[in-house]
């Protein structure tokens, strides 16, 4: 703040009454208290200058942590896409999965192997066995069973094959979404930072700001105080102008005045010697003085 107790006062009482060397002191006081008000106002302004400059420092930081904040979460956007597009592909593999273990019903039976050599047991038996009608008929029948049950089995291995290869498939795709969840996940904590960041700028922005605007308002105090000084400092040296015009005005009239009363009494000698009279040295040089000898 300025301190008022430093400041000088001039009152229209001062321009009227005070002398000519009270008013040139004044008028020193005025410009010095001037001068360094504006001193003062050209200090504040440069704090000023330099706590705006620093605001939009921390404006220009939080618009870099803004965009780079902005630039991840696009980047999250497209990997949460692609995960929750790989997940929607693993959903239905994983759905196809369970239908075809549905589908299989594999339980614990005999393998290919062994269904074969049976099959080729009864049909040996067939061939070298003499059978009755009903005997071969069940023996048909038997040998009939035994190739479905080979086939349906083939069948369900070949599909566990299937089931195998969808499975693995499957779980790549999930293990790919896994990667682009933990993209998503490491991106937003980058954003958020950088989010916390661009808040804190501009929380600091804002602190500066606040200082910026005190030290404008300190400077515009300041400054009104020197222009106030000025104008009375201009003031005084009008009424000093014044006072000078006025003091020759009345040397002037006083030389004027003298002047006039030297011709008076020159002309007086002067009649005096056209008369007659005898003039002295004294009276001669008068004469002369005026141009009338």
């Amino acid at each position: 703040m300025v301190d008022e107790s430093k400041n000088i006062e001039l009152t229209e009482d001062d321009l009227e009454n005070k002398s000519k060397g009270q008013l040139i002191k004044m008028a020193g006081q005025l410009r010095d208290r001037r001068n360094e008000l504006n001193q003062m106002a050209s200090e504040r302004a440069s704090k000023r200058d330099d706590l705006n400059a620093k605001t939009r420092e921390k404006v220009d930081e939080a618009q870099e942590h803004r965009e780079k904040r902005d630039e991840l979460n696009e980047q999250v956007q497209e990997h949460k896409e692609s995960r929750n597009e790989l997940n929607a592909e693993a959903n239905e593999l994983f759905d196809k999965v369970e239908k075809l273990k549905s589908d299989m019903e594999l339980d614990e039976g005999k393998d290919l192997e062994e269904l074969e050599e049976e099959i080729e047991e009864l049909e040996f038996k067939q061939q070298t066995e003499v059978l009755s009608s009903e005997e071969e008929k069940e023996l048909i029948e038997k040998i009939e069973s035994k190739r479905e049950e080979y086939e349906s089995r083939k069948e369900k291995l070949e599909q566990n094959e299937d089931l195998e290869e969808l499975v693995e498939e499957a779980e790549e795709v999930r293990s790919e979404a896994s990667q682009h969840h933990q993209k998503v996940t490491e991106l937003a904590d980058k954003a958020q930072e950088h989010h916390n960041q661009m808040i804190e700028a501009y929380r600091e922005a804002d602190d500066i700001r606040d200082e910026a605007d005190e030290m404008h308002e300190k400077f515009v105090e300041a400054q009104e105080a020197a222009d106030q000084h000025h104008e009375d400092f201009v003031r005084v040296q009008k009424r000093l102008r014044e006072l000078d015009k006025k003091e020759e005005e009345e040397r002037k009239s006083e030389r004027d005045k003298k002047k006039e009363e030297a011709k008076e009494e020159a002309e007086e000698i002067y009649q005096k010697f056209k008369e007659g009279e005898t003039l002295d040295t004294e009276d001669l040089m008068k004469l002369q003085k005026t141009g009338l000898l």
